[in-house]
């Protein structure tokens, strides 16, 4: 009998092991999806990029959506970027739910946004129904709507890699409060991450841009309240060094800010200000990596071309706050 229950365990083992080695090798739960987006005639590329915004018009929501408009008709701008918080306080209840029109399709309604926009989620985007977001339901109401939870895009000598930061960040996990997630799509999370990274690290490696851009919702260095992301700085940060990343933007800290890091250079920008704005909010940092914080609501746009990008945040009402011009061969303040 000993004999037979050693079998047994044995037998147990290798089904074990035999499941992990296939999990290992068939193809991510995260697998990245990749889009392609023209560039101007010219060879340059313009965008606003705009986070944290999904108010149904307040907290001056609809003031920045009246300045985007008014930058992005100047600029001529490509497409917009979302870096997540899209609906609050707790995403969407389904594709029905009025907030989208309420907070996207009534909101940014000026000529110059009727463009496509390239979205993440963020973390209470995560507190709704998030297949909602990601259904192809919504871009049959508003064709601009594209999200997904990552995936990649690229415009000739650009390539911009979104990442689903939410699922990284232990605290929504253990210390949820009173908050429901919906981690759908997400568990095992383990699983979800570890391919999540392994397919970023794969694609920016096969990536020729000129520029690699990284977008998501979470922080990864900032001054504001929410500061540093722990999860990412430890899993995601070795990849965008790792790969010379150039910039990182993200939201979820609802100011403007631009940091640049000391060791390897990657400018890490916030443009969270898209409606409700933390004014105060600001933590020491070092003024050398520190270029730029303002607690208020805001955007940013940029233009970009094969040999610079030239980055600009506005206020409310479309005054340029910070601009800051980044080419290979050097940083230099504009």
């Amino acid at each position: 009998m000993a004999s037979l229950s050693s079998d047994k365990t044995i037998h147990t083992s290798l089904l074990l092991i035999s499941a992990w080695i296939w999990l290992s090798s068939v193809s991510s739960l995260a697998e990245l999806q990749h889009f392609q987006h023209p560039v101007k005639p010219d060879g340059s590329l313009n965008i606003l990029v705009v986070g944290d915004w999904g108010r149904k018009g307040r907290y001056n929501q609809s003031e920045v959506a009246f300045q985007m408009g008014s930058v992005g008709q100047k600029l001529d701008i490509d497409f917009v970027i979302s870096t997540g918080d899209n609906f609050y306080e707790d995403g969407l209840t389904g594709v029905d739910d009025p907030a989208f029109n309420e907070s996207f399709t009534a909101i940014y309604t000026a000529p110059s946004l009727n463009k496509q926009w390239y979205n993440v989620l963020g973390n209470h985007d995560y507190r709704g129904d998030v297949e909602a977001q990601l259904s192809h339901i919504l871009r049959q109401k508003d064709k601009r709507w594209l999200c997904l939870r990552s995936y990649t895009l690229k415009a000739e000598f650009v390539e911009f890699f979104f990442v689903d930061t939410t699922p990284f960040v232990d605290k929504y996990f253990t210390h949820p409060g009173d908050d429901t997630y919906d981690w759908k799509g997400v568990y095992p999370r383990e699983y979800y991450l570890s391919n999540l990274l392994k397919d970023m690290d794969e694609a920016l490696k096969k990536s020729n841009a000129q520029w690699k851009i990284v977008v998501g919702h979470h922080t990864i260095k900032s001054a504001g309240n929410h500061g540093v992301t722990e999860e990412l700085v430890e899993q995601l940060v070795p990849i965008l060094e790792a790969n010379t990343v150039d910039m990182y933007i993200n939201g979820h800290d609802h100011c403007l800010e631009h940091i640049i890091e000391s060791n390897s250079q990657i400018q890490y920008l916030t443009t969270g200000g898209g409606s409700k704005a933390w004014k105060g909010q600001i933590h020491p940092w070092d003024p050398e990596e520190l270029k730029f914080y303002y607690d208020g609501q805001g955007f940013m746009s940029m233009q970009i071309t094969q040999k610079s990008v030239y980055i600009a945040f506005y206020d409310i009402f479309g005054r340029v706050l910070h601009a800051w011009n980044i080419s290979k061969e050097q940083y230099s303040s504009a």
